[in-house]
């Protein structure tokens, strides 16, 4: 019986791993082709939640589930970018796979989920935009991380997201040039946390992505 009761829980937490159910009613209210999904974690939820307004004023939609990775973006990725139909999509993923929210994963196997969801995207004859990963210093909920891990998987990622892009000729939003301080941290002006922008922050990264659409 303990047993059982332990077990109940995290059987339910499993039937949507994914968080299909999460946009299912929003995606089935739009009614005009949307100029662009953003396709992300809590960075781009939190910018959905700090600044409608951005998103409303230009056509854009927020598709930002907090605390995934990009196997569970790649997964949901028909239903929450494909099936709106739009121009664009902006992907900004992959911090939540360094911080290991789903357990361990190489940076090339997350770079694999990143490329399928270009491929998908470019299949279904819409526009990719690949973001830089934002600095982060640590990761608070995965303080078992070091600094220094933190860094340097977050460099190797994007190296590799900005290789991929070039090769492919697809868009860079390069947010992380303008964000880091001097110890490759999230600038404290542009941070409510190690890992999360402020309002101020996501203005100055739409000012970045606002160049590119």
């Amino acid at each position: 019986a303990v047993i059982l009761a332990m077990m109940l829980p995290l059987a339910g937490q499993a039937q949507d791993w994914a968080k299909f159910g999460r946009f299912e009613q929003k995606n089935k209210e739009v009614s005009i082709k949307p100029r662009a999904v953003f396709m992300g974690d809590s960075i781009t939820e939190g910018w959905d939640n700090q600044d409608p307004d951005f998103f409303t004023s230009n056509n854009f939609l927020g598709r930002g589930i907090s605390g995934q990775t990009t196997s569970h973006m790649l997964v949901r990725f028909r239903n929450d970018v494909i099936k709106l139909d739009p121009k664009y999509v902006v992907i900004l993923a992959g911090t939540n796979d360094i911080a290991k929210n789903n357990g361990d994963i190489t940076l090339e196997n997350v770079m694999g989920n990143i490329i399928s969801m270009c491929e998908l995207a470019k299949a279904n004859r819409i526009k990719v935009i690949l973001c830089a990963v934002l600095p982060a210093e640590r990761y608070g909920w995965s303080w078992e991380i070091s600094s220094e891990d933190a860094i340097r998987s977050i460099d190797e990622l994007n190296a590799k997201i900005r290789e991929y892009a070039a090769k492919n000729r697809l868009k860079y939003a390069d947010y992380y040039s303008v964000m880091a301080d001097e110890n490759k941290g999230l600038k404290k002006e542009y941070q409510r946390d190690l890992v999360h922008p402020n309002k101020e922050g996501y203005l100055v990264m739409e000012q970045v992505i606002q160049e590119i659409l």
